[in-house]
């Protein structure tokens, strides 16, 4: 699966926050529903338009975010 398939960034959206295509949902939410334990079912469940190809295309993109980036955030690391 090709995450730019699923996530776009359009500036007139949310700022320019990656969404998932075709909604407002950003990658940032699911990243932070994630995060607080939420299943993918309860993520499907809470945002129908939201598939789960679109969540882990949302995962994929995170991932190759962070494999590109040149530095980490040790303070946030070490926080």
């Amino acid at each position: 699966m090709n995450w730019k398939d699923h996530v776009v960034v359009d500036p007139k959206v949310l700022v320019g926050k990656p969404i998932i295509r075709g909604t407002r949902i950003s990658v940032e939410l699911l990243m932070d529903r994630l995060s607080d334990g939420w299943s993918m079912e309860q993520i499907l469940e809470s945002y129908p338009r939201v598939t789960r190809d679109d969540v882990l295309a949302a995962i994929s993109f995170v991932t190759e975010v962070f494999r590109e980036e040149d530095y980490i955030a040790i303070q946030k690391a070490t926080a």
